[in-house]
């Protein structure tokens, strides 16, 4: 796992190595252990920099940017590539011998042999760039799910990439010119998705794809698709096994390190499972890692305790306070753009603690998406019944849910059963936006200033293509594939690489192995979201392993307890920062509304706790990059 960077300029100016060196030096969490650079010979305009976090051949041997035998191609990479073992035997069945234990040799080795194509033989989490000189071309690709980030800038013929936007900020490569329609993005989703960024000309490489940068042109290309289609024909003690089965492989794979390693576990169902998983292969007692509040609403705890006790793991926990967000600036900066999941305090906390004891940590990113474990599937689908209903019958429910008091607190019940029906006469796509986004259209339309206002409604209108039939006749696989395809990659796998990585850990997802990943695809949805139970067959594959508590339970979430931290030790903070002049006055929002949202919140009147974040984050992203 590790931070890479570079810049090829293709009109042929030579690149100032001190500009690669700065942008190493801006990724050195995530790779603490070396640093490597190279200008090829005869190529001034060429030059990468690398930054090692080892766990694999901990030697000198596994030194980045590695070269090919006769230095005409080099490489960076960031990832594990899980069945390097594998390719490396096939390989060197044909000839090919090794000189390091590295899954680097191997990925470079492999573009020798296979070119572009080399990346669908690939099963793990990885982002890349090799200059090859015998094509005069850069290669890069990243995962199929975006376990791994790779931004890249592309402006007067300098090309520049990095795993992270402040490592092109190092470099001088970042422009500072805000894109209007990522400002409308973040306030819809809490996000900026792929392949944009917040910056003008500067973007992130999606998901499953791949770029080339051959004769001053750059191409990037998908390689790989998630098919919700055809579906498999299987019982459900069948399929049940067959999940197994995969994930025991997944996980397996994701116990080869030459470091120690454990696991993040919150007592829910996707990460327990992969705990138990790591019990029973590695025979010995798991070193597990939890993180909990001391609002007990907002706090599992207990029942991380309970599956640590069962499965025999030793456990670790860390409870976070208000005064934890004393590390937003280093969030910020490591971020890059503005980032709106509040949950990324905890995980940041989590993994710091968590690095202390182990170098790797497996989580369960991916369960929700694969199996439809959120709750707003079933509401969806809730949702569509409802509208299948006489139009009498409707009008009744809608009209007793309006007959509820109103409630203050996101998690009440009475405000959720309001907020459900009024998302449920709207049609799928702009349902959707209102159930996952930041800010409802409404609160949008009074929140922006001039700039936005003719954006409205265009980030939104990106779920109406995801969410089209063509891609599922099931709506629940449809609600799948979307998230897999946007709020997996660009929120949460997100929020998990920066939290890891800036602590220099590295996060492994065996749910996220694409051959588990096409295998869920594949399932029929009545086995994956069964009523109102989500996860349904995760919960029968896992039934022999897991406490029935753990298999029964409700799912949590990982919030955070903002609405009562931004009323107490956090409202200087607030005020300070959203509510500052410098704030109000930049142009994006509407001061009227942003004031009507504060003095909601703080008095009690409502809960407006998502969007301040939102507004809080946009702040304190634009006081370090563009001032």
């Amino acid at each position: 796992m590790c931070g890479i960077c570079g810049i090829v300029d293709v009109s042929g100016r030579a690149v100032d190595p001190a500009a690669v060196r700065a942008m190493a030096g801006q990724l050195a969490h995530r790779g603490p252990d070396d640093e490597g650079f190279k200008q090829w010979p005869g190529t001034p305009y060429v030059s990468f920099g690398h930054r090692r976090l080892s766990i694999l051949d901990l030697s000198s041997a596994g030194r980045q940017p590695m070269l090919s035998a006769d230095a005409m191609a080099g490489i960076v990479f960031n990832g594990e590539i899980y069945n390097y073992r594998e390719l490396r035997e096939e390989l060197e069945a044909q000839g090919e011998r090794f000189h390091t234990g590295t899954d680097t040799e191997v990925l470079l080795r492999l573009y020798e042999r296979d070119g572009e194509a080399c990346v669908a033989r690939l099963r793990g989490m990885f982002a890349f760039a090799i200059w090859d000189g015998r094509r005069r071309q850069l290669f890069a690709a990243r995962d199929r799910l975006g376990k791994k980030p790779f931004v890249y800038a592309w402006r007067d013929g300098r090309f520049a990439f990095a795993s992270e936007l402040a490592g092109l900020a190092a470099g001088g490569v970042l422009p500072r010119r805000i894109r209007p329609a990522a400002v409308d993005e973040y306030f819809t989703f809490g996000y900026i998705p792929a392949p944009g960024t917040i910056y003008e000309d500067v973007w992130k490489l999606p998901p499953a794809h791949t770029l080339l940068l051959r004769d001053g042109q750059l191409t990037v290309r998908r390689y790989w698709d998630l098919a919700m289609a055809p579906k498999q024909r299987l019982g459900e003690a069948e399929a049940a096994a067959g999940l197994l089965e995969r994930l025991e492989e997944a996980v397996r794979l994701r116990l080869r390190s030459d470091v120690p390693l454990g696991a993040f576990l919150s007592g829910g169902l996707d990460s327990s499972a992969i705990v138990a998983l790591m019990s029973r292969q590695l025979g010995r007692p798991v070193q597990t890692f939890t993180i909990g509040f001391e609002e007990r609403a907002y706090s599992e705890l207990a029942y991380a305790r309970r599956v640590a006790r069962h499965v025999g793991s030793e456990h670790h926990e860390i409870i976070v306070r208000p005064r934890a967000l004393e590390v937003l600036p280093l969030l910020v900066e490591r971020y890059g753009e503005p980032f709106a999941d509040s949950s990324a305090v905890p995980t940041y906390y989590v993994a710091r603690e968590t690095r202390k004891a182990v170098t790797v940590a497996l989580n369960g990113d991916g369960g929700d998406e694969l199996f439809a474990g959120y709750e707003r599937y079933a509401a969806m689908d809730a949702a569509e019944r409802l509208r299948r209903l006489p139009r009498v019958l409707q009008r009744a429910a809608f009209r007793a849910s309006r007959c509820l008091p109103d409630a203050p607190e996101r998690r009440d019940w009475r405000r959720q059963v309001r907020r459900f029906f009024d998302g449920a006469a709207l049609p799928v796509g702009p349902r959707y936006a209102r159930w996952v986004g930041l800010c409802s259209a409404d609160l949008r339309r009074d929140l922006y200033g001039g700039a936005l206002q003719p954006l409205q409604g265009v980030a939104a209108s990106r779920l109406d293509t995801l969410l089209a039939p063509e891609h599922g006749t099931a709506l629940v696989d449809r609600l799948v594939r979307a998230d897999t395809l946007t709020y997996l990659p660009d929120d949460l796998l997100m929020k998990v690489d920066i939290a890891s990585m800036a602590n220099g850990l590295e996060a492994r997802s065996p749910f996220l192995d694409h051959e588990v990943v096409e295998y869920a695809a594949g399932l029929p949805a009545s086995l994956k979201l069964r009523g109102l139970t989500g996860k349904y067959l995760l919960r029968q594959a896992m039934r022999p392993l897991l406490p029935p508590e753990t298999l029964s339970r409700r799912k949590m979430g990982f919030g955070v307890p903002l609405a009562v931290w931004f009323r107490g030790e956090l409202r200087p903070l607030l005020e300070e920062t959203v509510l500052s002049p410098r704030a109000l006055d930049r142009g994006w929002l509407n001061p009227d509304t942003v004031r009507r949202l504060a003095q909601e919140h703080l008095d009690g009147r409502q809960d407006h706790s998502f969007p301040l974040w939102g507004l809080l984050m946009f702040e304190l992203w634009h006081q370090r990059f563009m001032e």
